[in-house]
């Protein structure tokens, strides 16, 4: 049985990763697997929860695929492989939550999900486990109004793919404690990530300036100022950016941009962050990006379930990338 994670004290927790064996995620989704990936090569336990055990055991089956690639390029020893799958135990929903030693919730970018999955974990999870949210865009501070112990509660925004991206951004809502601060903090480093904070503002640092920059190059194709692989040319050359925005989205996937974008517009009600109607049509047409085969470009069958990103990138899929990104090839582009 793992040690608590320090002694309760007014709903918050002592700061130390020490005890941290076993980390619970709720979604089984692109995020969530990525983490459980990342978490389990760093030797901790991993309980990948979804709405569904089929749900999360094809968490786990993406990534023994990601994992299978490397040890094809060899990049990753076969036992390696097999040690990091062995550390991820599927389960449905909330399952053996008094095993946790630390949550990380990566579910919907939808506050009212949010706040029932953290009501159910304020209830099932022992009182010194940290409550930590994935999320990109949402309060902290309304997320942890769903608890008892708001003391507990934190943003861990990792970036996309997590077992490659080397940034965490951790977001203090009004309530959390100082320990919770640190323990979270210190997680991030023990899993070698980089920290930043920001306060609880919607989109914190990193979606706060990238969004906006997005939304216009979706604008910028819908007016018709210049074709999709143009405008990510122009950017990717012009701004010395590593792929264009365009082609950035795609990896994000269209529905998790707009969900942010439509916090964004809504939390501080300015016009930068009204979503472009051309988003909010090839979301409702099903055209997700990447993970469906179809965004703003089209792609083989193959990549809707994996792409092939550099390191440098964020925020991307979870496969794992080649020494350098494979950009849509010419003429692929779904014209607006």
């Amino acid at each position: 049985m793992n040690l608590p994670i320090g002694v309760p004290i007014g709903g918050v927790v002592e700061p130390t990763t020490a005890a941290i064996q076993r980390l619970g995620i709720v979604g089984a989704g692109q995020m969530g697997r990525g983490i459980a990936q990342l978490a389990a090569s760093h030797q901790l336990d991993v309980l990948l929860m979804d709405a569904g055990l089929d749900v999360a055991e094809r968490g786990k089956a993406r990534v023994a695929a990601d994992l299978g690639r490397l040890v094809e390029k060899g990049k990753l020893a076969a036992a390696d492989r097999d040690a990091t799958l062995a550390r991820i135990s599927p389960s449905d929903l909330y399952g053996d939550l008094e095993s946790v030693d630390f949550v990380i919730e990566a579910a919907t970018e939808s506050l009212a999900t949010k706040r029932e999955i953290f009501h159910a974990l304020d209830e099932r999870c022992r009182a010194g486990v940290v409550l930590a949210t994935n999320t990109s865009s949402i309060s902290i501070t309304e997320i942890a109004g769903a608890v008892i112990r708001p003391g507990r509660v934190i943003g861990m925004h990792f970036m996309n793919p997590p077992p490659l991206m080397k940034l965490v951004e951790i977001i203090r809502g009004l309530a959390t404690a100082d320990e919770t601060y640190s323990t979270t903090r210190a997680l991030a480093e023990r899993l070698d990530k980089t920290t930043v904070v920001s306060r609880d503002i919607p989109g914190f640092i990193v979606n706060r300036i990238l969004m906006p920059m997005l939304n216009e190059a979706c604008f910028a194709l819908y007016e018709g100022i210049g074709t999709a692989e143009d405008i990510d040319v122009a950017i990717g050359l012009g701004l010395r950016h590593p792929m264009g925005p365009l082609t950035l989205m795609d990896l994000i996937g269209l529905d998790t941009a707009l969900a942010i974008l439509e916090v964004l517009h809504e939390q501080l009600g300015d016009s930068r962050y009204r979503p472009c109607p051309l988003l909010r049509q090839y979301v409702a047409a099903g055209w997700l990006g990447r993970k469906t085969g179809r965004g703003f470009y089209q792609y083989p069958s193959s990549s809707s379930s994996s792409s092939s990103v550099s390191p440098s990138m964020s925020p991307t899929s979870t496969a794992p990338a080649p020494d350098r990104p494979e950009p849509p090839s010419r003429g692929s582009a779904v014209r607006g």
